[in-house]
């Protein structure tokens, strides 16, 4: 038996049982960001949003980047409003999993009582 057709039979097996190779070797997929600005009205209302939508970034696979943080500096036209929220995700799957969840949309009615927001989703350059 010669050695291509060997490799020929084993690669497909091989990608198939070994998730670790199969990864490996897929295209690599660009993150996605979930961006908000949002100015707070009510914050004993929005604790309680971020305590609930933080538990469901973590379950979506998601990492916080910023997280209320102050502008540095305003470069170019009008500053955000309020407070900036920057959430990564692995995939744009995964973000628009999170953002249309039932949990997440449940905790989102807690943040249109306590606050006035904008987000919004955007993918990231391909790798």
């Amino acid at each position: 038996m010669k050695i291509p057709y060997l490799a020929a039979l084993v690669a497909p097996v091989a990608l198939a049982c070994c998730p670790t190779v199969a990864a490996q070797s897929a295209a690599p997929v660009a993150k996605a960001y979930v961006i908000a600005e949002i100015v707070v009205k009510n914050p004993v209302a929005y604790e309680t949003y971020k305590a609930a939508i933080g538990a469901l970034v973590r379950k979506f696979k998601g990492t916080y980047l910023v997280r209320g943080g102050d502008v540095a500096e305003v470069v170019d036209g009008p500053p955000p409003q309020g407070r900036v929220v920057v959430i990564e995700f692995p995939s744009l799957a995964a973000a628009e999993a999170f953002e249309h969840a039932p949990e997440t949309l449940e905790a989102s009615k807690i943040r249109h009582s306590s606050a006035v927001s904008r987000l919004y989703v955007v993918e990231g350059a391909k790798p």
